[in-house]
């Protein structure tokens, strides 16, 4: 692919990057350039540029804030020992994006070109990837519907665009236990909707319950299933997974959840390592009947921002349980270790799932 056309900040514009061990947070700085690529109906995918990062002038009647067609994802650029810049499963998360814009009727993008383009970005702004452990330049391609109209249809033309910006652990507390709180009131998502589409709908339906979990002094919500009301599903943006006995189980890709990257790679490397395996339906009643009876060894969440997230408290019905002593497991320790290890090139990729950006 040629490349992409850049026009170039005013140096005195330019942003100041942070200094070496300066606490990063999670999504809250920003680099210097854009990527950016419109869709016209009847023209396809055009106007491929390199810009400065900048608001995006939209008309008010643009179609995205009004139905909400957008889809976005989220990847992570990390820097080896070495100094070079690496994508860890890249094409998975365009693959993702492709499914949840048709979700959503909105048009499929080209899966190499967009991660040619991201590449190229990144190549751009190499000097904004951190490198203090466990810190990582964080990716966010979005697609919306720009065109002005009212009434329910489907836009005639789209922005893609993809952003970076470095970032730190995403909870507060790092790699820590966290506390979840099992909603009885809210579902997340029913078979049919919107569940495994990675889109705004998603994140707005959730905040509710997430901010009365936050205000009980909980991490994250525990979703069960919309129907039944009994069968775990996802909990916050996140997969989760339960060390039952010799058993490693988290809930089927069934239309519901999200198919999480790291929870495909939790599950490949489960099975690398010859453990028992189940993507099945699990109700909460087997998961705090396992808890009563010590065959709970372990639950943790999975997914880009804190790779895996171990769980330490769950509470239902007002009742609280306590995980593992409300310590970090061995099998969460061990996934944990592995995927970083293989991300930041500290540890031997047997699966090829690192890409070279720079």
């Amino acid at each position: 692919m040629k490349e992409i056309p850049i026009i170039q900040a005013i140096p005195s514009a330019l942003k100041k990057k942070p200094e070496p061990g300066q606490p990063l947070g999670f999504g809250k700085i920003f680099t210097d350039y854009l990527f950016l690529l419109d869709y016209q109906k009847g023209k396809g995918w055009i106007n491929a540029r390199i810009e400065p990062y900048r608001p995006i002038p939209m008309d008010p009647a643009a179609l995205v804030l009004h139905y909400g067609q957008e889809a976005f994802e989220g990847l992570k650029a990390y820097r080896w020992p070495n100094g070079d810049i690496y994508l860890f499963r890249p094409r998975k998360n365009f693959e993702r994006m492709n499914r949840s814009a048709k979700r959503l009727c909105m048009p499929e993008l080209d899966v190499e070109f967009a991660l040619e383009a991201t590449k190229q970005l990144i190549r751009l702004e190499k000097d904004w990837v951190p490198s203090m452990p466990g810190s990582s330049l964080y990716i966010r391609p979005n697609m919306i519907a720009n065109e002005a109209a009212l009434g329910v249809q489907v836009s005639d033309q789209y922005l893609f665009y993809v952003m970076l910006g470095p970032v730190g652990a995403y909870y507060p507390q790092g790699f820590s236990p966290t506390q979840i709180y099992v909603s009885e009131k809210y579902i997340r998502a029913a078979r049919g909707g919107l569940g495994e589409a990675k889109t705004l709908a998603n994140y707005a339906h959730s905040l509710l319950a997430q901010e009365e979990a936050h205000e009980e002094g909980y991490n994250q919500v525990l979703w069960l299933d919309a129907i039944e009301r009994k069968y775990v599903e996802e909990v916050g943006t996140s997969n989760i997974l339960f060390y039952i006995g010799d058993e490693l189980v988290t809930p089927p890709l069934a239309g519901t959840i999200l198919p999480g990257i790291t929870r495909d790679s939790v599950l490949h490397l489960a099975r690398s390592w010859e453990m028992k395996v189940s993507e099945r339906m699990i109700g909460l009643e087997e998961v705090l009947h396992a808890l009563e009876t010590g065959k709970l060894k372990e639950a943790f969440a999975s997914g880009t921002a804190a790779v895996i997230s171990p769980v330490g408290k769950l509470t239902y019905k007002g009742k609280e349980h306590l995980i593992n002593q409300g310590k970090v497991g061995p099998l969460a320790q061990k996934l944990y270790d592995n995927i970083v290890g293989i991300q930041y090139g500290k540890i031997k990729d047997p699966f090829g799932w690192m890409e070279k950006v720079a």
